[in-house]
């Protein structure tokens, strides 16, 4: 038996699924919550609520402060320049498509060139997509090596003068690959393009520095990192912030209004417009300082071995195809994979029956199934609170499937 000292701190871990231990390997889709973020978002209703940037009474200040901790939490976890270029959304969808509402029908025009690549989730793909139909810009996209990393070959000829913004995941949700930021960002800025960054896939699972990224954008979400739903976090440089108008209007976004006229808050203030989800932010607030209580270089060596784990196994088995670099050390901790001859969905469906929670389908990444030549994939996903025995638990459910259907 394997133990993982962290796994305790996860109550959702204790669950049993069809009377069999939960084995949770959907961590790609979400995270589960360490007890250390259930307690803090119980005690901010409990005993702290009250609407943020509002009243001069004693707890809306306390619940502004605490919200305000956050923000600078995560300004210094994204190592920003300043704290004013962190403000929070609902997720990095809603991050991804208030860049296109801003920054995209601002500065895009007809003729100019949005370049994203194969791998992308529809949030980084059909914002940007439905904003060059509405512009008359052209989508390009940029392809992937043989082994499923983004070929930066290829970059350097999708990225021309005419490109306006480059847009990119620094982590597949299905190849497991960690993309180049930086030579992207050099690649982009020599011709004066934008570089945004969905970091979703890799914000839980590596160090983000997005001044050394360079990236002019990055959102992510708080629910990949251990934290709730319904909170985003985007990170933009402020000389770009400072050149946009904001995407939605209301209470709290204002300094003045007039009759006709309106005058913005200061940012980040101007970018939140109403109540926000105060609650979610001071959950992601607690998820952080968790995740640095643990370490990331420690979540990461966890990740890294089981990750390794679960390819040797999948590929030493016949019948079994895998998505994305086969070498432990070029993929991160997403494995999509396929069995011959039977669908995701029925594999997915027979390891639930065993208690292992996986994923099947096209991940939200149609155009990169398309160009595997598939119509879905199973894909197991590990986070920090996995243990070796998740995985040999899965291997051995699979064999079990794959047995049935091939008799």
């Amino acid at each position: 038996m394997t133990t993982n000292e962290y796994r305790q701190d996860f109550p959702i871990l204790q669950t049993k699924i069809n009377d069999e231990p939960l084995t949770y390997l959907d961590n790609a889709a979400t995270s589960q919550k360490p007890q250390a973020v259930i307690d803090a978002m119980a005690d901010f209703y409990a005993h702290g609520n009250a609407n943020v940037h509002r009243g001069v009474y004693t707890l809306a200040a306390q619940a502004t402060d605490r919200y305000e901790v956050v923000r600078d939490q995560v300004a210094q976890w994204l190592n920003a320049a300043r704290r004013e270029e962190v403000f929070f959304t609902r997720s990095t969808t809603d991050s991804l498509n208030w860049v296109v509402q801003t920054y995209g029908e601002q500065f895009v025009t007809a003729g100019d060139e949005i370049v994203v690549t194969v791998m992308e989730h529809h949030s980084n793909l059909v914002p940007w997509q439905q904003l060059a139909h509405r512009k008359g810009a052209t989508l390009k996209y940029i392809g992937l090596t043989a082994d499923g990393q983004l070929d930066l070959a290829d970059a350097r000829k999708q990225i021309t003068a005419k490109t306006k913004v480059v847009a990119v995941a620094q982590a597949s949700n299905v190849l497991g690959v960690t993309n180049p930021i930086k030579q992207l960002a050099q690649i982009a800025h020599a011709q004066n393009a934008i570089l945004v960054v969905d970091g979703a896939q890799s914000i839980a699972h590596m160090a983000v520095d997005v001044q050394d990224l360079d990236a002019d954008f990055y959102a992510f979400s708080a629910h990949k990192i251990y934290g709730p739903t319904g909170v985003g976090v985007l990170y933009g440089k402020y000389d770009l912030l400072s050149q946009l108008t904001p995407a939605q209007f209301g209470g709290e976004m204002i300094s003045d209004v007039d009759w006709q006229t309106t005058e913005f808050a200061a940012i980040p203030e101007r970018f939140e417009a109403g109540t926000p989800n105060i609650c979610g932010v001071i959950g992601l607030g607690a998820a952080l300082t968790y995740l640095q209580s643990v370490g990331l270089d420690t979540a990461q060596a966890i990740e890294q071995r089981l990750t390794k784990q679960l390819l040797t196994g999948l590929i030493a088995m016949p019948g079994i195809t895998v998505y994305g670099p086969e070498s432990p050390e070029l993929h991160g901790p997403v494995v999509a994979f396929n069995v011959d001859n039977v669908h995701a969905h029925d594999i997915a469906t027979g390891l639930d029956l065993a208690g292992v929670e996986i994923r099947a389908g096209h991940h939200c990444a149609q155009p990169l199934m398309r160009y595997l030549h598939v119509n879905a994939t199973v894909r197991a996903s590990v986070g920090l609170y996995n243990n070796s025995d998740d995985v040999d638990r899965l291997l051995t459910a699979l064999e079990s499937v794959k047995e049935f259907f091939e008799s």
